[in-house]
C-alpha cells in the first residue's frame, strides 16, 4: 500500500441507503427515498476485454484515474503469499516509457493527488485524481503499467521494495498493539487451503523468499486487460476520452480467461480460543469471529442491520450490558465484513485494565440475551436506514470516491450501476430479516475468540485458550543485505506500434476557480464564512470555539477534552439516548472535539434536515445535561486511552517530541487527553467551569459548506445569536519559538520493538510569520512532496530503510513545529537517522533549479484540485476565518510560488531546516539501539523514562 491511505467508501454505501424525513426540531421517523441513489456512468469494453468506465461531472477542473485488477491476496498460493500486495508497490516504481521513478514523478509534474493503491483479498487498485490537461498523461500511464511494466523489475528493485513491505508489516501488524490479531482470527477462521487464510499483506518469510520468475508469473496471469477495470471519473470530454483509451490500451493482449472462484465461507467445527500476549498492549481485548456470508449475499444486508444495531447506540444492547451496567470497557464494535468470496461477523471489546476477558466474555452472553429477549424495535430499524443516505452522499462528493465505488461494483458483478439494487436490499430487511440472520449464523453456532494481553498478564485471557501461533520477527543487527535499486536497470523493450517514449502534451489549462465565499459577523460576534456548494445534497458545517487545550489548568489538564466529549451526551431537555436519537433519525452527524487551541462542534447532514440538526446543535451547545453517570464512564474510557498511549510506540513519539520543542510551561507541550493524576483530580465542576467560562461566541467562528445559500444559513441562526449570548475570555497570546539549543538525541524505550519511530525537528515559525508558505514551498522537495521527495526517494526507494517519510512545518497564530517523521526498521535506526542528517546538511547547496521548476509545477497546478471535496472547502474557510486572510489567498500563494528564486530556497534552507538546530528523538529498543546513536554526533543520547 502506498504511504497515504485510500479513502475508504463505507460498507453501508455498498449496501444500502435511504431517506430520514424531519422538518423540526423533534423528528419524525424515517421513510422511505423518493429518488434512487445512484451515480450515473457509461461503459463500454474495449476487444481485449478491458472494462471502461466513464462518470462525468463538471464541478471542479479535475479527472480522477482508477486502474482496477481483479486479483487481491485470494489468487496467490500459499508459500507465497504478499504478491499482490507487494504488486501493488512495483506498479509505481518504473515502467519502460514513464522511467524510473514512473507515477510518482509524474504526478508531482502533473499536480496529481499523489499516485495511490491498496489491495485487499479481491482486488488491487491504482488511482489518483489530477488536472483535467493531464488527463492524456494519466490514461498514457496507466497503459504503459499493463502492457510496458514488467520487464523493468529486476532482482535489484525486487529486493529493496521486499525491504519496504517488510516495514509496512513491522509498522501495521509487528510493531503496533493488537497488530497480530486478524492473522491468528483468519488462520483459525478458514482452512489451511482457503484463499483468506493468509493475510493480504504476506508474511515475512514469503516475502523474503520472492523470486524474480515468482513475481513475473504472477503478473503475466492476473495483470491482463480481460481482468482489469478503468474507471475515469471528473469533468472531461467523454468522446475524446474514449479515443485516447483505446489508443494506448487496445493493443495490450488479452490473458488467458479467468474462471470466477467459487463462493466458500469460513469453517469452525467448535468454538476456538486462542490467546497472546502482546508486547505493546496495555489492556486486555477480545475478539469474536463467526463465520457468515459473502459481500452482496441476500443475508449480508440484515447482517449488517444486525451489528450496527448491537452496539452501535446508547440503547443497543452490548452498550446496556457491557459499558453501562458491567463498567467492563469504554465501548463495544461490532461489524459484518463481507468480501467476493466469504464474510464474518466480528465484535471487538477492549476491556478496561485489568479486567477478566471471561467476566467479558459473560457479559457478552447477556448481551446476546438481551437481543434475543427484546428483538430489534422497528424505530431503530428506520433509525439505521436513515443514517445511510447521508453516509453514501459523503462517499461520492469527491471524484475519487465514485470511481471507487464504480470499479468496485464491475468487478463484484458487471454491473457498476448495482448500488441501486443494494439499496432496494436494505430498504426491504425487517425486523423479522434480523433475528433470522442472528438464528442462522450467531446463535449457538461455534466462533474464533482471541484474548490479547498485556505481557505477564495471561491470567486475564478467556479460560480454556491455547497459545495463538504468532510469528514475531527477532531484532538482529545486520540480519539484513543493503540494497540500492536506484542504478537504472537493464532490459529488452517492448515492442508497440506507436512511439510510447514520447509524453502526451497537456490540454488546455484550467482556470483556477476559486469558491465563492460570502461572509458575515452575528450580533454577538461569531464570524460566519460559508460557499454554497450544491454537487451532494449535504451540509457540512463546523463551529470553531478558540481556547481549547490553551486554556486548561496545569493540575487539571484533560478538562477541555472531557467537557467537549460530555457536550454530546444529553441535554437539559433530552437524556443522552434521547439526544443521540434525535440526530441518527435525522442522518445527522454531530461531533464535539477538544483540539490543542479550540473546542470545535463537527456537523454533517442533508440539507433539508439542517434546520432541524441545527436546533440540536443550539440545544447541546446552549443547555448542556452534565449527566454524573455519562461523566463517570467518559472519564474511565479516558483513563484507558491514557494507559494504551504509554505502550503505543506512535503516540509515545508524539507526546514526547511535543514535550521536547515545546517550553515546561506552554500547554501544547501536554497530552490534550491530561495524564493519570490530572484526569483522576478532575470533577465535574471543573467542566462546568470551563464551559462557563470560555464558551462565548465572541472567540467563536463558523464555517459551513453546503446546498443551502447564504440567505437561508444566515436567517437559520437568528436563534443561536439571539440565546448565545457573548461574554469576554481572555487567549493566551500567540508566541514565537524561544532561542534553540543545540542539537541533541532523545530516546524512549519500548522493548523488543520492531521498528524505531522517528520524530526530529524544533519550533520553527507560525502560520501567520511571512516567512511561513514560502519555508514550506522550500521543503516540497525535502519531505513535502510524498514520492517526490527526496527523504522518500533516498529512505524509501534507493535503501528499503521505511515504509514511509515525510516533513513538514505546521503552525498557527503562535510558532509551530517543523517535523521530520518516520518508522524505520529496526537495526538501521542509526543508519537512517544519519542518512537524514546528511540530506538536510546537503540540501541547500544540492537544491537544483530542476527541483524549484518541480515544486512549482506541483503547488501551482494542484490548485485545479484544491477546493473539490467539502473538507478542503472547510479548511479554506478555516484559514480565512483564523488568519483574516483573503478569500483568493490561494492565488497570493500562487503568486508568491511562481517569484521565488533560487537562491531564495537556499536561503530558507540555511535558516529553517538546519539539523544541528533539531531534536531527534527515537522511540525503539534502546538495548540494541541506544548505544549506537552517539554515533550521530550529538553528543550522549539522553534516555527519557515514561
Amino acid at each position: 500500500m502506498q504511504l497515504r491511505p485510500l479513502p475508504l467508501l463505507l460498507a453501508a454505501v455498498f449496501a444500502s441507503a435511504t431517506v430520514s424525513s424531519a422538518h423540526a426540531a423533534t423528528p419524525k421517523a424515517a421513510t422511505a427515498p423518493s429518488a434512487v441513489l445512484k451515480v450515473d456512468f457509461q461503459k463500454f469494453t474495449l476487444p481485449n476485454g478491458m472494462d471502461v468506465i466513464f462518470h462525468i461531472d463538471r464541478s471542479d477542473p479535475v479527472v480522477a484515474v482508477n486502474l482496477t485488477a481483479h486479483v487481491g491476496s485470494a489468487r496467490e498460493k500459499a508459500g507465497r503469499t504478499g504478491f499482490a500486495h507487494l504488486f501493488e508497490h512495483l506498479l509505481f516504481l518504473e515502467s519502460e516509457n514513464l522511467g524510473k521513478g514512473g507515477l510518482d514523478k509524474m504526478s508531482a509534474r502533473i499536480g496529481g493527488s499523489g499516485a495511490n493503491g491498496s489491495t485487499s483479498q479481491d482486488r488491487t487498485n491504482y488511482l489518483q485524481t489530477v488536472p483535467k490537461d493531464a488527463l492524456e498523461k494519466m490514461i498514457w500511464a496507466e497503459a504503459d503499467k499493463l502492457g510496458w511494466f514488467i520487464n523493468t523489475v529486476t532482482d535489484p528493485v525486487l529486493a529493496k521494495e521486499k525491504q519496504v513491505v517488510k516495514n509496512e508489516k513491522r509498522q501495521g501488524v509487528d510493531n503496533a498493539p493488537y497488530g497480530h490479531t486478524r492473522y491468528v482470527i483468519n488462520k483459525a477462521l478458514y482452512p489451511a487451503d482457503h484463499p483468506y487464510n493468509w493475510q493480504v499483506i504476506g508474511s515475512l518469510e514469503d516475502l523474503q523468499n520472492a523470486q524474480l520468475d515468482d513475481v513475473k508469473e504472477f503478473f503475466r496471469l492476473w495483470y491482463v486487460p480481460n481482468n482489469v477495470t478503468l474507471v475515469l471519473a471528473g469533468d472531461f470530454d467523454p468522446v475524446q476520452a474514449r479515443k485516447w483509451v483505446e489508443k494506448y490500451f487496445s493493443e495490450i493482449k488479452r490473458g488467458e480467461a479467468i474462471k470466477p472462484m467459487a463462493k466458500r465461507p469460513g469453517a469452525v467445527a467448535q468454538t476456538v480460543k486462542l490467546a497472546h500476549e502482546d508486547n505493546f498492549a496495555k489492556l486486555p481485548e477480545l475478539n469474536m469471529a463467526w463465520p457468515t456470508v459473502e459481500d452482496l449475499h441476500p443475508d449480508s444486508y440484515a447482517l449488517e442491520v444486525l451489528a450496527e444495531y448491537l452496539s452501535q447506540t446508547k440503547r443497543a444492547p452490548f452498550y446496556k450490558v457491557l459499558v453501562e451496567d458491567s463498567k467492563l470497557a469504554p465501548n463495544v464494535q461490532i461489524g459484518n465484513q463481507t468480501s467476493e468470496l466469504a464474510g464474518q461477523f466480528m465484535l471487538r471489546i477492549r476491556a478496561f485494565e485489568g479486567k477478566p476477558l471471561d467476566q467479558v466474555a459473560t457479559a457478552v452472553d447477556q448481551a446476546f440475551a438481551k437481543f434475543e429477549q427484546e428483538g430489534i424495535p422497528e424505530k431503530d430499524l428506520n433509525r439505521i436506514k436513515a443514517g445511510i443516505e447521508t453516509r453514501f452522499y459523503s462517499s461520492v462528493s469527491s471524484v475519487l470516491g465514485k470511481s471507487a465505488l464504480l470499479a468496485e461494483y464491475n468487478y463484484l458483478t458487471g454491473n457498476p450501476g448495482y448500488v441501486a439494487e443494494g439499496i432496494k436490499k436494505t430498504l426491504a430487511v425487517s425486523r423479522a430479516d434480523v433475528r433470522r440472520v442472528y438464528d442462522t449464523y450467531i446463535k449457538g453456532k461455534p466462533f474464533v475468540a482471541t484474548s490479547f494481553v498485556p505481557k505477564g498478564k495471561l491470567a486475564l485471557a478467556l479460560s480454556g485458550s491455547s497459545k495463538a501461533e504468532v510469528v514475531e520477527e527477532k531484532v538482529v543487527q545486520g540480519a539484513e543485505n543493503a540494497v540500492d535499486a536506484s542504478a537504472n536497470a537493464e532490459y529488452a523493450k517492448t515492442a508497440s506500434s506507436l512511439d510510447r517514449s514520447k509524453e502526451p502534451a497537456y490540454g488546455p489549462t484550467p482556470a483556477l476557480k476559486v469558491p465563492q465565499v460570502w461572509d458575515t459577523k452575528l450580533s454577538n460576534g461569531m464570524r460566519v464564512v460559508g460557499i454554497e456548494n450544491r454537487e451532494v445534497p449535504l451540509v457540512q458545517f463546523d463551529i470553531a470555539i478558540d481556547g481549547g487545550l490553551l486554556l486548561d489548568r496545569l493540575d487539571k489538564v484533560g478538562v477541555a477534552n472531557l467537557m467537549a466529549r460530555m457536550m454530546t451526551q444529553g441535554t437539559a431537555r433530552k437524556t443522552p439516548q434521547e439526544l443521540e436519537e434525535a440526530i441518527q433519525q435525522l442522518g445527522a452527524a454531530i461531533n464535539v472535539s477538544a483540539r490543542a487551541e479550540d473546542v470545535r462542534i463537527s456537523v454533517t447532514t442533508l440539507a433539508r434536515n439542517y434546520p432541524a440538526t441545527l436546533a440540536l446543535v443550539e440545544e447541546l451547545l446552549l443547555e448542556p445535561r452534565w449527566d454524573e453517570k455519562e461523566f463517570a464512564l467518559i472519564k474511565q474510557s479516558v483513563l484507558s486511552q491514557i494507559r494504551q498511549q504509554e505502550a503505543d510506540p506512535n503516540a509515545l513519539a508524539s507526546s514526547n517530541f511535543n514535550k521536547l520543542v515545546y517550553a515546561k510551561d506552554d500547554q501544547r507541550s501536554r497530552n490534550i487527553l491530561g495524564t493519570a493524576e490530572t484526569v483522576n483530580a478532575i470533577t465535574i465542576d471543573d467542566l462546568k467551569a470551563y464551559y462557563r467560562a470560555n464558551l462565548s461566541p465572541s472567540v467563536a467562528r463558523m464555517q459551513v459548506v453546503g446546498a443551502l445559500p447564504k440567505a437561508v444559513m444566515t436567517r437559520s441562526l437568528a436563534g443561536l445569536d439571539s440565546k448565545w449570548k457573548p461574554k469576554a475570555v481572555t487567549l493566551p497570546a500567540a508566541s514565537k519559538a524561544a532561542d534553540l539549543a543545540p542539537a541533541k538525541v532523545y530516546f524512549v524505550d519500548v522493548p523488543d520493538a520492531k521498528q524505531s519511530v522517528l520524530q526530529v525537528g524544533y519550533r520553527a515559525l507560525a502560520a501567520t510569520d511571512q516567512d511561513f508558505y514560502p519555508a514550506a514551498v522550500a521543503n516540497y522537495i525535502l519531505g513535502g512532496g510524498g514520492f517526490a521527495s527526496r527523504l522518500t526517494q533516498q529512505l524509501r526507494e534507493g535503501k528499503g530503510y521505511t515504509y514511509g517519510i515525510n516533513s513538514n512545518f505546521s503552525g498557527s497564530k503562535s510558532a509551530g513545529p517543523f517535523t521530520i517523521a518516520s518508522g524505520v526498521r529496526s537495526n538501521v535506526t542509526l543508519e537512517s537517522t544519519q542518512l537524514v542528517k546528511q540530506i538536510l546538511q546537503d540540501y541547500p547547496a544540492t537544491y537544483s533549479a530542476a527541483d524549484l521548476e518541480t515544486t512549482r509545477n506541483f503547488l501551482v497546478k494542484s490548485n485545479a484540485r484544491a477546493f473539490e471535496t467539502a473538507a478542503a472547502k472547510l479548511g479554506m474557510l478555516d484559514n480565512i476565518s483564523k488568519y483574516g486572510w483573503r478569500a483568493d489567498y490561494v492565488k497570493d500563494r500562487e503568486r508568491i510560488v511562481k517569484a521565488m528564486t533560487l537562491p531564495q530556497v537556499q536561503a530558507l534552507s540555511k535558516n529553517y531546516l538546519d539539523p544541528s538546530k533539531m531534536v531527534w528523538l527515537v522511540v525503539g529498543d534502546a538495548k540494541t539501539q541506544l548505544p549506537r546513536m552517539k554515533e550521530l554526533g550529538f553528543g550522549e543520547p539522553v534516555l527519557i523514562t515514561k
